[in-house]
């Protein structure tokens, strides 16, 4: 009786283990619908933008880089490239075409061939109304390598690259600062090949919970207190 109930209790925690596994492995991806903050891992500032327009080349709303990590507007939805929509909830692919659009002004990342305002690199601006502008929002993700033992998907905490779709140059910090409007925040660009200061991070974000519904995933959010979430 006594070996029946050690050999119970190892299958149930066997299988107890499997679960817990297979739960937490829903959480280790960036999801279709998300909204992140990302980091720069060389300079430590997040991709920013506002209501703040270049004084130079476009004239379209700047896009810069902040220390802080509480500002509402370094936040970003990821959705599917021009022209497509992808699946809430599904994880991304690396190597996969998508956009960025800044939740605050619901404009997307964008580049094109006009010289930066300080490095004189690639300009990276926001551009559209609504979420919606051209292909020059499309960014082609690239995972680091170590990253391709899981499927080959976005990890939260992995490093990635974002590479133009159509100039095919890299988003990228080199660490100069503004002056005023937008004092000591980061100029952001795009450049021909990576280099350090092309790295990114998920460093905050609001998840889209995989194969769960907006109103079951708002429910288990509330419950958890967690910042997993489909309220996008």
């Amino acid at each position: 009786m006594q070996h029946t109930k050690c050999l119970y209790y190892i299958l149930l925690s066997a299988a107890l283990l499997q679960f817990e596994s297979a739960y937490c492995s829903l959480y280790d991806f960036v999801t279709c619908g998300s909204v992140v903050k990302l980091l720069n891992m060389d300079h430590s500032v997040r991709l920013h933008s506002h209501e703040v327009k270049y004084g130079s080349g476009s004239g379209q709303q700047s896009v810069t880089g902040v220390e802080s990590s509480g500002d509402s507007n370094s936040y970003w939805r990821v959705r599917a490239r021009t022209g497509v929509d992808c699946t809430r909830g599904y994880p991304v692919k690396c190597g996969s075409t998508l956009r960025l659009t800044h939740v605050a002004t619901g404009r997307n990342l964008h580049s094109h061939v006009y010289s930066s305002p300080i490095t004189n690199l690639q300009e990276v601006s926001a551009y559209g109304e609504n979420g919606e502008g051209d292909l020059g929002d499309d960014w082609k993700l690239l995972c680091d390598s170590g990253d391709s033992a899981d499927g080959g998907l976005w990890r939260r905490d992995g490093r990635v690259r974002l590479r133009h779709a159509v100039t095919e140059q890299y988003l990228h910090v080199a660490g100069q600062r503004f002056g005023r409007p937008i004092a000591g925040q980061a100029e952001v660009s795009a450049v021909v090949s990576p280099r350090p200061g092309s790295h990114w991070t998920v460093a905050e974000g609001i998840f889209v919970k995989p194969n769960e519904s907006p109103a079951g995933a708002a429910a288990s959010s509330a419950q958890s207190g967690s910042h997993d979430s489909s309220e996008l």
